[in-house]
């Protein structure tokens, strides 16, 4: 029998060795968004509210303006990608669970998550041959499509699992009562999974917000315009820190940083709505 003391001293240590690695793995992450608090937070203090809504500086600008255009266009494109991908995603998941022996219905849930592993450059790539190349310009709604299909596999990996979790008793009570299955599922497994539903929807849009690589190939980047149409150039913020942060110029790497940080507020808006709908979500 091992001596009490001997496996105490051993079981403190192993805690004080799972601690510092914790701290140790996390602290990139702690030091990336403490740099996008502290830069960012400075250039929207000397900008101020209007941040939000001016349109970027010139290069020589003693002004930092703002990234009007480049925020209007990522919550346009965030709301269209809902749009545009939960369907796909909702009868998708449907497919898989309700024929889950089906060849079609094993077949989709196959590539639909394999998408997840897919590099979002191609998929930028992808839409700008079938999109971009055919209608003669960059667009929101080639963007949009991008983004869609890579929040897709997470989307479908919440709504799939959430359907899967319906007890069979329900689904046994719902056909009892004569309901056929797309009766039962929009009057009563819709309601049960909603808090799944919402989660996927929010993680995929969280995904999809950050992307920048499928925006080079679709969204052309409009930095001084507003919306004009989902035919035309639009911006983002992903895209906008990209590119700003790439020139020489001191001016947009300030507008660079506060981009970012307002970025990173939207990301946490997003993961707080999300706790609020789901108790424990599974990163």
């Amino acid at each position: 029998m091992k001596n009490p003391s001997k496996r105490s001293v051993l079981d403190k240590l192993f805690k004080y060795v799972v601690i510092i690695l914790s701290i140790t793995a996390l602290a990139p992450l702690f030091l990336i968004i403490a740099s996008i608090i502290i830069n960012g937070g400075k250039t929207l203090l000397e900008a101020g509210i209007g941040f939000l809504y001016d349109l970027p500086p010139s290069p020589l600008s003693t002004s930092i303006g703002g990234i009007g255009p480049s925020l209007v266009g990522t919550l346009l494109l965030a709301a269209i990608t809902i749009v545009v991908g939960l369907p796909l995603a909702f009868f998708t998941a449907v497919l898989a669970v309700e024929y889950p022996d089906s060849i079609i219905g094993r077949l989709v849930g196959v590539l639909t998550r394999s998408f997840v592993e897919i590099p979002t450059i191609l998929i930028g790539v992808l839409i700008y041959t079938l999109m971009v190349v055919p209608m003669g310009r960059f667009s929101a709604l080639a963007g949009a499509i991008a983004l869609a299909i890579v929040a897709l596999p997470y989307m479908y990996t919440y709504i799939e699992r959430a359907l899967s979790s319906i007890p069979w008793t329900y689904r046994e009570a719902a056909y009892g009562l004569g309901l056929d299955k797309f009766k039962a599922l929009i009057h009563v497994f819709v309601g049960i999974t909603r808090r799944g539903i919402v989660a996927g929807i929010l993680i995929g849009l969280a995904k999809a917000s950050g992307e920048t690589a499928p925006l080079l190939f679709t969204i052309g980047g409009s930095k001084y315009t507003y919306f004009r149409g989902l035919d035309q150039p639009i911006d983002a913020i992903p895209l906008l820190i990209y590119e700003f942060a790439q020139t020489p110029y001191e001016i947009y790497h300030r507008v660079a940083w506060g981009a970012a940080l307002v970025l990173l507020s939207i990301y946490l808006a997003l993961f707080i709505t999300l706790r609020a709908f789901v108790k424990r979500v599974e990163l």
